[in-house]
């Protein structure tokens, strides 16, 4: 979703020098010229594990280096503007709710590059987590663009429920389903949270065609969500 990525023929070759360009330039500046294979190992691990919480002794294993240098080569994804955190969201009184923070890199395109994905398929695990990566992206670019004081935060218990988006103090409370047609199985995170804040309004962003209400929780497809969004109609 780099617009200039995005609109040539071969955006793979563009990524591929975008990715060596920030590795021989943003990291040798961090000083962490040394460490480069580290941190290329490091960038394509934080890939798998983009959009999902963080958990740095894991990634630290996976990539054969020290937890406390997992947490370093996060803090310069994200002091080098190419990723974010988005902590959890905590102020839940009767469920016990998770604290570790998330972490996004700031372009679809980026995690697809590093991840080799191309030509994902509708209904694949794969295009189901670009889709939600997008949504959220533009969930944050709003709130920066508007100016808005509310920050984005997710909601995970211990029990095991999600929402992938609240904003604000529990004022939206968002669900991304790359489902053609949402059905009532969805909504169980959705549900757990408007049980703890019954005045949220309770979003799900889908592939359906059409919006509608379903238990009380508004369906709307993906194009309109973001029309409306834009023309602050949902935040």
């Amino acid at each position: 979703m780099i617009p200039r990525h995005y609109m040539v023929n071969n955006p793979w070759e563009r990524f591929r020098a975008y990715i060596g360009v920030y590795l021989n330039e943003e990291i040798r500046e961090e000083a962490l010229s040394r460490s480069l294979k580290s941190f290329s190992r490091f960038m394509e691990i934080a890939a798998i594990s983009n959009g999902e919480m963080i958990v740095y002794k894991n990634i630290a294993q996976d990539c054969g280096i020290d937890y406390r240098t997992v947490k370093d080569y996060f803090e310069i994804l994200n002091d080098t503007l190419t990723g974010y955190f988005i902590q959890g969201f905590t102020s839940s009184l009767k469920r016990r709710a998770i604290q570790s923070p998330k972490f996004y890199f700031f372009d679809v395109g980026i995690v697809n590059y590093l991840l080799n994905r191309k030509n994902m398929l509708p209904g694949s695990e794969a295009f189901g987590r670009s889709f939600e990566h997008f949504i959220i992206q533009e969930l944050i670019a709003y709130l920066s663009y508007s100016g808005s004081s509310e920050k984005l935060t997710y909601w995970r218990t211990s029990s095991g429920y999600e929402v992938d988006a609240i904003v604000g103090e529990g004022r939206i409370a968002i669900e991304i389903k790359s489902a053609e047609e949402v059905k009532s199985r969805h909504l169980k995170g959705l549900k757990a949270f408007m049980e703890d804040f019954p005045q949220t309004k309770a979003i799900v962003v889908s592939l359906d065609k059409y919006p509608r209400i379903l238990n009380g929780v508004e369906i709307i497809p993906a194009s309109q969500f973001l029309k409306s969004l834009w023309n602050a109609g949902i935040i």
